[in-house]
């Protein structure tokens, strides 16, 4: 099957980092809300800033989905697999500073109640997605990442992004609750 160890790595990816970031909704409200430095987000404001994020990264997706289930009609997935080791990096907050969009930035007005309801439901769609595209449907669109100059990415990178994306905020939580502990 092609893609088949693309499609799985992306999935359990997936899977393992939504199930962190649940986690942390879970932990005291005192916890979530320190403020590491004064220009440092809290957890709940680092869980607030991920589904901001999946949010456009997905519009995205959506968009690509609709195209490449026509392409599918019509075009031949070629034998291969996504280089999905390029966008590893983007999981290292150390790996190079990021700035991001305003429209990105937690808002703070959300109840932690519906950022967790948005970000079970980002996950559900990440996978849906993934589903409809079980046989490298997904390497027959490509979409510009500006991000470290990736370059064009396929559907299935577009999700490892999303992922790596989101490791990239686990580091920084769990480095948050090793100050907390110490």
């Amino acid at each position: 099957m092609a893609f088949a160890a693309t499609i799985e790595r992306v999935q359990t990816e997936l899977n393992t980092v939504f199930d962190q970031l649940g986690s942390y909704f879970d932990l005291p409200d005192a916890i979530r809300q320190i403020h590491p430095a004064a220009n440092e987000w809290s957890i709940d404001e680092i869980l607030e800033h991920i589904t901001l994020t999946d949010h456009f990264l997905m519009l995205t997706l959506r968009t690509s989905l609709r195209t490449v289930l026509k392409r599918s009609k019509a075009q031949a997935v070629e034998a291969g697999e996504s280089d999905l080791d390029s966008i590893v990096r983007i999981g290292d907050p150390d790996a190079f500073g990021w700035i991001r969009p305003e429209h990105m930035e937690p808002t703070r007005l959300k109840p932690m109640r519906e950022i967790r309801a948005t970000m079970t439901a980002q996950r559900l769609e990440c996978l849906m997605i993934l589903d409809q595209l079980p046989n490298g449907e997904g390497s027959l669109h490509k979409v510009s990442m500006s991000v470290q100059s990736l370059g064009k990415l396929d559907m299935y990178q577009w999700l490892y992004f999303l992922v790596q994306h989101a490791k990239r905020h686990t580091v920084e939580i769990e480095r948050i609750l090793q100050r907390f502990a110490a």
